[in-house]
């Protein structure tokens, strides 16, 4: 288990490129299995929840071919059906929480698909019903059994239907769009998920010949297929990363230039920043934040205190809410972060009160935050990364502190960031990786 040891309080400058969206590309591999054809996909960000993903098709018997740093083609002509009752498949599915999007693709194309139980953050409950409804609609027998904590389905053939998913799940509307595309008839998906990881998953598809319809709103028609073909796709950069990054010159009194960010896919992220007093300026597809010694935080129009909270596409990604607290410790002014989706991603403030922030955690779900405006640094202390998001936040925090902090568990980190020690030291951070 590897640390970081950082040596807070440097000013960062420079240019930073964001890696590839690790969401998306969880999905449009688990989509490679639809068809016996090649594809080609550029920018995959190597990181380690993506590297065992592949790790896990290549196992399945796809052929995977890395042809530049980060492009792969993949040729799923030849999987092994038999590899998903062997000891090894239970034990390198159930690491990897998006494991559970080879289901939709296998049961589409081979009519059976078995998954353990998978893993993924601890950052609370997170349910596969969404999915499991979704194929059942289509016509799947589902079998799960407590005890081998492994899912089961299987579906001669796949029938089109009409459903209404019970939530707006980004996996699971990914998997039943990969299931529906080869089902027979027209499925049509009412609350789906929007987000545009999503999209890409839909495009890509139907540019492998798919018939997907409605895409961008949450009413998705999926007009079946007999097959896809090959096709060649370009992962977006990742929002998260790019929301750090802005999080992180605030944070640190840094100028930086994020480059070649995709803005019109970044949402409601630029404005939810700014309403934290971070200044943004937007030159042609980059972002640059200025310097800044102070930032202040807006309050809503009557003059109360500003909530942020997450909502599903075009809301604000929860994925972000760590980051947001965080920067939100040295602003002036004060701010509510509701964190509705995930009960346990909250309580890693703790650690960030050890460093002398001001926050009160309301319940899981809520934390106040009381902002220093960079009058009294964070202090440097000893952590461990609970999770990804929550693992990069405490990495901002120990940058702008005073003295030299440790963060343990750094796996976290590296399974949703690649190499961010390497490229934050390029431009002027001082962390030191150590393996134990």
């Amino acid at each position: 288990m590897s640390t970081f040891e950082i040596t807070g309080g440097t000013t960062l400058k420079g240019e930073l490129h964001p890696q590839g969206a690790k969401n998306e590309a969880l999905q449009v591999l688990c989509a490679t299995l639809l068809t016996s054809e090649k594809v080609r996909i550029h920018n995959i960000p190597n990181i380690l929840d993506v590297n065992r993903l592949i790790e896990l098709l290549a196992s399945l018997g796809v052929s995977v071919t890395q042809e530049a740093k980060n492009t792969y083609c993949f040729e799923a002509k030849n999987i092994n059906l038999e590899y998903l009752n062997s000891d090894e498949f239970a034990k390198k599915g159930s690491s990897l929480r998006g494991s559970i999007m080879i289901i939709g693709p296998l049961l589409a194309r081979f009519g059976k698909a078995y998954i353990p139980k998978p893993g993924g953050d601890k950052i609370g409950r997170r349910r596969l019903d969404t999915h499991f409804i979704g194929f059942q609609k289509l016509g799947a027998d589902f079998k799960y059994k407590q005890g081998d904590k492994f899912y089961r389905l299987e579906a001669p053939k796949l029938k089109g239907t009409y459903m209404l998913l019970d939530e707006a799940s980004v996996t699971g509307t990914a998997n039943i769009i990969m299931a529906a595309v080869l089902a027979e008839g027209t499925t049509t998906i009412y609350n789906a998920a929007c987000e545009p990881y999503i999209q890409q998953l839909c495009k890509m598809l139907n540019s492998m010949g798919a018939k997907i319809t409605g895409i961008g709103s949450n009413l998705l028609y999926v007009e079946g297929v007999k097959s896809l073909s090959g096709c060649e796709h370009r992962i977006l950069p990742d929002m998260i990363e790019i929301g750090s990054f802005i999080g992180l010159a605030a944070m640190t009194k840094s100028e930086i230039t994020i480059k070649n960010v995709a803005y019109k896919e970044l949402g409601v992220i630029p404005d939810t920043f700014k309403k934290l007093g971070i200044k943004l300026e937007i030159i042609g597809d980059d972002i640059h934040i200025p310097k800044q010694e102070n930032y202040t935080i807006e309050n809503f129009m009557d003059g109360s205190i500003l909530t942020i909270a997450d909502a599903p596409w075009p809301g604000l990604t929860p994925d972000l809410l760590s980051i947001i607290l965080v920067v939100a410790t040295q602003a002036k002014g004060s701010v509510l972060i509701h964190q509705k989706m995930f009960e346990s991603r909250l309580f890693f403030t703790d650690k960030l009160i050890d460093m002398g922030a001001q926050i009160i955690l309301c319940d899981p779900h809520r934390a106040t935050v009381i902002g220093l405006n960079q009058e009294n640094r964070l202090r440097a202390t000893k952590m461990v990364s609970p999770d990804i998001r929550a693992g990069v936040s405490l990495l901002i925090a120990a940058l702008s502190a005073d003295g030299i902090s440790t963060i343990q568990n750094i796996d976290q980190i590296d399974r949703g960031y690649e190499n961010i020690d390497l490229r934050l030291n390029a431009i002027g951070a001082k962390i030191r990786r150590i393996d134990n």
